[in-house]
């Protein structure tokens, strides 16, 4: 199998530090709305500010601390993270599961669209207290419009500097919390559980809170999601730090608020309100970049999803590019501008970072919930005691939940926003799936073996022209002894396609993330030849050059001889040509054996494909040696129709 090819999986200094520039943006930047959504219009009181501060510490002990760094970032897939690499895990043992993989992800992918207008907005807010006649939305929506820009050229050499930037914004907040925790040192109360116990059951309304808490965690997939790029032990490391940071800030906002004098909180924005004046604008300097860096891992991220996606046969296909050599760095242009237009809308419809917290949440919490899910298979699957894993599920099934309902309520004030574009995202997704699943029913394979000694007579029968030396089929039967039926169809019966070779070639998409292994198996001795390749769901399909790679390495070892079999041409040893036949589906009129609901599934399928990259585009085949024959699909068996012969 496949190995994990990242560089910095081992713990280091380099790791670390690049671990912190990588996945701690959206969490890291948690402090500038946080403290701000919990209060809203309520008094500040010392009940108020203690069990916030309270709930804050407890959600990023219980959720990020114990179910994300602690126990979900062992269940790694070959070194990899993330709710398919998950998904992969444990998807032979039930079906069903790729319902919470599915909605997992679209959430996810909604999360996208939400953080850069939440966080860069509440970067650039901060300049109101310079000037209050500042565009910042129109400021926030150029910021954002250039990063997506700038995807198409890649990130690579812009993001060595995440680190270094993302440390100083984690020491600035550690230090501006030190300096106002000693304005009121009995903050440190909140570390006690029983102050969010007394917030949540004696406040009025104390559990509605926990919609505006949840925002302190909503970058806890991220870690889970990049352990691929940093590796477990930098991953728990740096979370040492960057969570004392956190804690810290949050108990120094604490103090401060506690010791303001104020009763409301009003404009006031506590995050830029602690500090000193002399310092603001270089505080929203660094506030900016680090929404920026958040930004930026938010839309690689969802790049990677898709990627996954399509290679799971969850999404449809769309073009892949890779525009730097570096590991991971790809870009989606398809989705890296709907993900834009989606920034674009909730930018506009929102206009401030405040009328945002009420869309931010839901979605996560829908992520999160599938990851309990299929982390509970998981643990089934490593052996763990039933009553531990009812026990561990159990209690973040419990928190999870109750974050749920809280946001559910606020749903009127903007939830609908990306609790909608979670469910659009998903119901593409279930119908691509459901739709495949469908068509898969009326695929028709037959017997190599019965074809075996038709194909090496039409090989050799010289009254057909030659139709190619080598000819290629991609073909989507997995099982040895047997091939696509419109292959037979292709070859023998639509138009007689004489050559030398008969290459079958099936490619499997495996459960390790960079497995690329391939089997050969020559069905007749040189003339027709079975390859299956062995792709990891993160692997990129290049099949052209993989194809070339195994016709070389059969060379090398004499198994196939792929010169010319023109007599001119082979006597200058020059190679045989090769021609790729692809086919393309489309679907018949006649599909009278499905239900209504199928029917609906299957042609919203084939509308989708309208909009997708071909098959050549997908596996980066060369187009002057690619044939594409169309094949429709029929589920009409045609047995009912008898025609009587009338005398003429």
């Amino acid at each position: 199998m496949g190995q994990n090819h990242t560089s910095h999986n081992k713990l280091s200094l380099a790791g670390l530090l690049i671990t912190v520039g990588i996945i701690y943006g959206d969490i890291g930047t948690s402090p500038l709305y946080v403290m701000k959504a919990i209060i809203g219009t309520r008094p500040i009181t010392e009940d108020l500010i203690l069990g916030a501060l309270s709930c804050v510490i407890w959600t990023l002990t219980l959720l990020t601390t114990v179910k994300y760094v602690l126990i979900t970032l062992r269940a790694d897939n070959n070194g990899e993270g993330g709710i398919f690499s998950l998904f992969t895990l444990v998807r032979r043992r039930a079906k069903w599961l790729v319902a919470p993989a599915m909605l997992g992800g679209a959430s996810l992918i909604a999360d996208g669209i939400i953080t850069p207008p939440m966080s860069v907005a509440s970067a650039v807010e901060g300049l109101l207290i310079i000037d209050p006649n500042l565009p910042t939305v129109g400021i926030a929506m150029a910021i954002i419009t250039v990063l997506f820009v700038m995807q198409q050229f890649g990130t690579a050499r812009i993001g060595q500097a995440f680190g270094p930037i993302m440390v100083l914004w984690f020491g600035m907040l550690a230090t501006l919390g030190v300096v106002n925790i000693g304005t009121y040192p009995a903050v440190f109360k909140a570390l006690n559980p029983y102050y969010a116990y007394h917030l949540l059951t004696a406040f009025p309304q104390g559990f509605w809170i926990l919609g505006a808490v949840f925002l302190c965690t909503t970058g806890a997939e991220a870690l889970y999601s990049d352990l691929g790029h940093c590796g477990r032990p930098n991953i728990q490391a740096s979370w040492v730090f960057v969570k004392t940071s956190l804690i810290l800030y949050y108990l120094g906002q604490g103090a401060w608020l506690l010791t303001s004098g104020l009763t409301v909180l009003g404009d006031v924005n506590p995050f830029y309100a602690v500090m000193p004046k002399w310092f603001l604008p270089f505080g929203i300097g660094i506030a900016t970049a680090a929404a920026i860096i958040a930004s930026q891992a938010l839309i690689t991220g969802s790049f990677t999803l898709f990627s996954e996606a399509i290679k799971l046969h969850l999404w449809p296909r769309l073009a892949i590019r890779y525009p730097s050599e570096s590991r991971g760095q790809m870009y989606i242009p398809t989705a890296n501008w709907l993900l834009w237009a989606g920034c674009m809308f909730v930018m506009w419809h929102f206009q401030k970072s405040s009328n945002m917290e009420g869309a931010y949440g839901i979605a996560i919490t829908l992520a999160m919930l599938s990851t309990t899910i299929l982390l509970a298979q998981y643990l089934r699957r490593m052996d763990y005691h039933i009553a531990a894993i009812i026990g561990i599920v159990g209690v973040f099934m419990a928190i999870e939940l109750g974050f749920f309902v809280a946001n559910m309520a606020k749903l009127h004030e903007g939830g609908w926003i990306t609790l909608g574009i979670s469910f659009v995202l998903a119901m593409v997704m279930v119908t691509w799936h459901n739709a495949r699943l469908i068509l898969a029913r009326f695929a028709h394979s037959v017997r190599i073996e019965d074809y075996l000694s038709t194909l090496r007579e039409l090989s050799q029968d010289t009254e057909i022209p030659k139709y190619s030396t080598h000819l290629v089929y991609l073909n989507k039967v997995p099982y040895p002894t047997q091939v696509d039926r419109s292959i037979i169809y292709s070859i023998i019966e639509k138009q007689p396609k004489r050559a030398d070779i008969y290459w079958f070639l099936h490619i499997e998409t495996t459960d390790s993330p960079y497995t690329m292994e391939y089997e050969v198996e020559s069905l007749m001795d040189n003339d027709v030849i079975r390859v299956t390749l062995h792709l990891g769901f993160r692997v990129p399909l290049h099949i052209n050059a993989f194809f070339r790679q195994i016709v070389c390495d059969l060379e090398k070892n004499e198994e196939v001889d792929t010169s010319s079999r023109y007599t001119s041409l082979r006597n200058n040893q020059i190679t045989g040509d090769f021609r790729f036949i692809v086919f393309e589906e489309y679907l018949s009129d006649e599909y009278d054996r499905l239900s209504v609901l199928q029917r609906l599934v299957v042609e919203a399928y084939f509308f989708m494909k309208r909009f997708t990259i071909s098959i050549v585009d997908e596996f980066e085949l060369d187009l002057s040696s690619v044939t594409v024959e169309k094949v429709p699909i029929s589920t009409h068996s045609h047995q009912y129709l008898k025609l009587k012969r009338v005398e003429a």
